[in-house]
């Protein structure tokens, strides 16, 4: 049984005058004895709970940043009217800080053998599966002195998605792509090395692309026209590490790689490559594989979205032995990882031989645009501790950086809100440049 503070507030007007004016046990006897009566009449007048029926329906799946509606719908198979407070409760992150009690809380009234849909509007604030806790329902009694409170199990998962914020870069990159494929007017022909056709010469053209062959068998001079490369393999590794765990801003760097996956693999499909997934610490934590392009992306999504990093650090060894043993053939090996000196000389230097050996291994990497802030301090003692700071890790980055390349790796070190562009434009010049 519940007490309504309607409840206390009868008994408190019924006391003040007995308290005044009789202050004895028969005075209270007398003010109470009603309100008590009244208060088990109310109780066994309010509708059971216990037998009330639920069902869920509604959103299984929404992007981080937009809302979600899900659908509980009460039966009421008693023979009194429901008139009840229900709460919807689910983890505090599937609202904004403070939203709880207002968006989970609902006022509902239910005749005898019918029933009614409410709808709990979601706003998650991070990644993952979001779980319906429980259904609190508190039913009143026609008095509204005493409710009768029972909680119930309705399961029903929402899964927060990426918010794939890069995908406003995607139209610019699929022109380019379609610069490259030779599909709209240029200056310069598109850089390939798979054969496309034949066409006449025209003054300006490359005489080495001339066929002397088909030359032969016409009036006219033919040349070979070249297109980028397709159905190439690319395995893009996410390091779900330690360093992944560290916040740029207001995101950790793992939502940052992984919206920069998502560009990527958007991207690389239209261009018509394949595409797989590789998420990799100490053991493998996601991994998709031989997606169709229609069906690669919402994969890739569905997979990265209960992905959170781990505190440990990687195995370096066993992400080279994973890349390749998901990589048989040639491919292009994106590793998304941090350029933190340590971790980088200590674990993924060595093994890099590994991967270059048979590979093209292209590394992107979220800077703190903090540091560049940092570099540019002056005016007190602390601005200039913080400017040498700042300036000793861009020089960090940029010494790793070198490393890196000059086992032929390619590196893109750019901020969260660049790196996903960066990482395209990366792609789109290396198979510009056929070397993929």
């Amino acid at each position: 049984m519940a007490l309504t503070g309607r409840t206390a507030l009868l008994a408190a007007v019924g006391s003040l005058p007995v308290g005044l004016l009789a202050p004895s046990w028969t005075g209270m006897l007398a003010v109470n004895a009603p309100l008590s009566l009244a208060i088990l009449c109310d109780y066994a007048l309010a509708a059971p709970v216990r037998r009330l029926q639920f069902t869920r329906s509604g959103d299984t799946s929404v992007r981080l940043g937009d809302s979600a509606n899900v659908q509980l719908t009460l039966t009421n198979p008693s023979r009194r009217r429901l008139r009840a407070h229900l709460r919807d409760a689910w983890p505090p992150s599937s609202w904004p800080s403070g939203t709880d009690h207002t968006a989970s809380r609902h006022t509902i009234t239910v005749p005898a053998g019918e029933r009614r849909r409410i709808t709990t509007v979601l706003r998650p604030t991070r990644r993952g599966d979001r779980r319906a806790a429980r259904v609190t329902v508190r039913s009143f009694g026609p008095l509204g002195l005493a409710a009768r409170q029972a909680n119930h199990e309705v399961p029903w998962t929402v899964r927060v998605l990426p918010p794939f914020a890069s995908r406003k870069h995607l139209p610019s990159r699929l022109a380019r792509l379609r610069e490259l494929d030779g599909r709209t007017s240029v200056l310069v022909r598109g850089q390939g090395t798979e054969f496309d056709s034949l066409r006449e010469y025209v003054p300006g053209d490359d005489t080495r692309s001339i066929d002397w062959r088909a030359t032969a068998r016409q009036t006219s001079v033919a040349v070979r026209t070249w297109r980028p490369e397709r159905d190439r393999h690319i395995l893009v590794v996410l390091d779900t590490g330690r360093t992944s765990a560290g916040r740029v801003g207001d995101i950790p760097r793992l939502d940052a790689s992984m919206d920069a996956a998502l560009l990527l693999t958007a991207l690389a499909s239209r261009a018509g490559d394949r595409v797989d997934l590789l998420a990799y610490d100490r053991q493998v934590r996601a991994y998709v594989q031989g997606r169709t392009a229609k069906d690669l992306l919402p994969a890739v999504v569905n997979a990265l979205a209960p992905l959170e990093a781990a505190l440990v650090e990687t195995d370096a060894r066993g992400l080279s032995s994973a890349a390749l043993a998901h990589a048989p053939r040639r491919s292009l090996i994106v590793l998304l990882t941090s350029l933190e000196a340590a971790p980088v000389e200590e674990g993924l230097l060595p093994v890099l031989p590994q991967l270059t050996r048979r590979h093209t291994v292209l590394v992107a990497s979220v800077a703190d645009p903090r540091t560049d802030a940092m570099t540019e301090a002056r005016g007190t003692v602390e601005a200039v501790y913080e400017a040498a700071a700042g300036t000793q890790t861009q020089e960090q980055r940029r010494r790793t950086s070198e490393q890196m390349q000059r086992h032929g790796v390619t590196v893109v070190d750019a901020t969260p809100d660049n790196l996903a562009p960066a990482l395209a434009d990366a792609y789109l010049a290396l198979k510009a440049a056929g070397r993929l």
